[in-house]
């Protein structure tokens, strides 16, 4: 007759360890040397991180130090030139009407030219143009409103006469805003016909 029971399996001896903890495996005792030597690497990584770094801040104070002296010297050089944009600005106004004058004074005009073409040139090679204004739509940071003109001729808003010519310096920054008069809408015959009957 066959057992229906399975038959209980022998250990063979070669798992009957598996239930059993394994003993840990002994603390490794480091050479005091050896330690020292960590010690050593971990502080030495700690002061070239700080030296690095500090090298960097050092390096960024210096760049930043330059740059400061750079922009400082720029605007007093811009300062200085603003100061002579106004004595220019009277040479040329006063050249304006050298047609009038006398052939003498024409000569001495053609000269006081010259040398007015040649305080441009000395602008023009420091970064200072003149920019255009007349036709342009009027900008704040370009242009100054002096005076607001009724016409039909230019949109509002428009510049349609400039008093004192504007400078930039470095193709994009402002030096000097141009003083300018501004175009707006003529006003409707209501519009009058109100502030007559007001007054």
């Amino acid at each position: 007759m066959q057992n229906d029971e399975p038959e209980a399996t022998q250990p063979t001896g070669e798992n009957d360890n598996a239930d059993e903890k394994q003993p840990a495996a002994p603390e490794v005792i480091m050479d005091p040397l050896e330690l020292e030597v960590r010690r050593l690497r971990e502080a030495s990584d700690e002061f070239k991180d700080k030296y690095l770094r500090g090298l960097a801040e050092s390096e960024n104070l210096r760049k930043r130090m330059q740059k400061e002296k750079q922009d400082l010297m720029q605007y007093a050089v811009q300062g200085i030139i603003n100061d002579f944009l106004n004595p220019i600005d009277h040479f040329e106004n006063a050249l304006k009407f050298t047609d009038q004058a006398s052939d003498d004074v024409k000569h001495w005009a053609i000269g006081f030219q010259m040398i007015l073409n040649q305080f441009k040139d000395v602008l023009a090679a420091n970064g200072v143009t003149p920019f255009v204004s007349v036709g342009q739509p009027f900008d704040h940071a370009r242009h100054e409103a002096i005076e607001m003109v009724e016409t039909t001729e230019f949109a509002p808003g428009t510049v349609v006469e400039e008093s004192l010519r504007g400078y930039k310096v470095n193709g994009d920054r402002v030096l000097r805003p141009a003083r300018v008069k501004v175009a707006k809408a003529p006003a409707s015959k209501e519009t009058i016909a109100e502030l007559n009957e007001e007054i």
